[in-house]
């Protein structure tokens, strides 16, 4: 049976409970904040602290990681960059149901490449998408080396790994950019989270 034909007996059901009601009742707009940038830049960390921060203003949120959904609804995926480009248009449509459900979600995935971070924009809504660049050189990143995968990929044990032989493709019009070599985490952290609830009050 081909995927046309399975689509055609695909009829998704209308539920009594709309975004626009969670919205109201939850008295701001949910959004996809998208961190993106080169393992080692600093991610997740800033992840966990802006979502601390918005969670201790009474605010729903949830965070998908890259190794977190890796190691479960991804877990079929490889590195490679058909597979990177499911994994990102899988965690999209995620994040979209997350926004419907009226949670604010925050993403850290390196999620290299601008076509699928377009996709998950287009996903969510341009006007429910942050994009987040964790912008810090490769060398810091492999300074830092948290996971020992620079490492690896340098001796050829890991193929594909963004930076070393396997590109990057930086956001052109990132809707923040913070710098983890230069400023400290309380300084991004405060610039994303001033985006963040200027965007969701709106």
């Amino acid at each position: 049976m081909s995927a046309d034909s399975v689509s055609e007996n695909i009829i998704p059901h209308k539920h009594s409970i709309t975004h626009v009601d969670r919205v109201e009742r939850n008295g701001y707009r949910p959004v996809l904040v998208w961190l993106t940038g080169l393992s080692g830049s600093g991610k997740s960390t800033l992840a966990s602290e802006v979502e601390k921060a918005l969670f201790t203003q009474g605010l729903n949120t949830y965070i998908l990681d890259g190794d977190n959904i890796r190691s479960g609804l991804n877990k079929d995926l490889d590195f490679g960059d058909e597979a990177r480009k499911e994994n990102i248009r899988r965690i999209g449509e995620v994040s979209k149901l997350f926004i419907d459900s009226g949670t604010i979600v925050l993403t850290a995935f390196i999620s290299p490449f601008i076509d699928d971070r377009k996709q998950a924009k287009d996903l969510a809504g341009a006007d429910n998408f942050i994009e987040v660049f964790v912008d810090c050189p490769l060398d810091v990143c492999e300074q830092r080396d948290v996971k020992g995968l620079y490492k690896k990929a340098r001796e050829g044990k890991i193929k594909n790994f963004t930076g070393i032989d396997s590109p990057f493709e930086q956001p052109k019009n990132a809707d923040v950019v913070v710098k983890t070599n230069e400023e400290s985490l309380e300084v991004c952290t405060k610039k994303i989270l001033e985006v963040v609830l200027k965007k969701i009050k709106n």
